[in-house]
Order: C-alpha cells, then structure tokens, then sequence
C-alpha cells in the first residue's frame, strides 16, 4: 500500500510518501529542490555515481513514521545538500525548511 500525505511546515505543503513494504516502510517528504528519506536513501550512491543529477537529500535511521522522519536528527546528508546548510544532526524539519 502507497499513502501520500501532505504535510505543512510553516505554512508551506511538502507531500509525505509511505510504501508499505513486507517487513519495512519506506519512508520520504518531498519539497520541489529535495528530499529526505528513511535509512534505505544511499547517500554514497546519490554522492559518488549519481553526482552528476545534483540530488539534495538527507537521511534518517531508525525511524518508522512521516512524524518521525519530522523530528529525527538526519544521519547523512548529499554534498548538494550540504550546499544549502543541510548537515548531519539537522533535524528533518529544518533541513526540509532549507529545501524550500
């Protein structure tokens, strides 16, 4: 199962992505610049062989809802991201400001 969900951040409308999974949910919010994603997103991945796409996203571990996702500490950010002030340890709701 898929639920997209909108979600207001300071008066702004990001959408909100669950995919229900066996075993595990994944997890994304989406602004129009970037994301962030639940510990399935690869950074290295989006860092090292897709550099050239200039992805800004982050990712958090452990979480299991879109609040969550909200409220966790992201454990690793994109080098695109980092540009926008976007470090590890920002929380998903202020890296999704900086993304506005």
């Amino acid at each position: 199962m898929i639920n997209i969900v909108p979600i207001v951040i300071e008066g702004i409308t990001v959408t909100g992505v669950e995919v229900k999974l066996p075993k595990t949910t994944l997890l994304t919010i989406n602004t129009p610049k970037g994301y962030i994603m639940c510990g399935a997103l690869d950074i290295g991945l989006l860092n090292e062989r897709l550099s050239d796409r200039q992805i800004i996203a982050g990712r958090a571990v452990g979480v299991k809802t879109l609040q969550e996702l909200l409220d966790a500490p992201l454990e690793s950010v994109t080098y695109e991201a980092e540009k926008l002030g976007i470090t590890p340890g920002i929380s998903g709701r202020d890296a999704l400001q900086k993304m506005f």
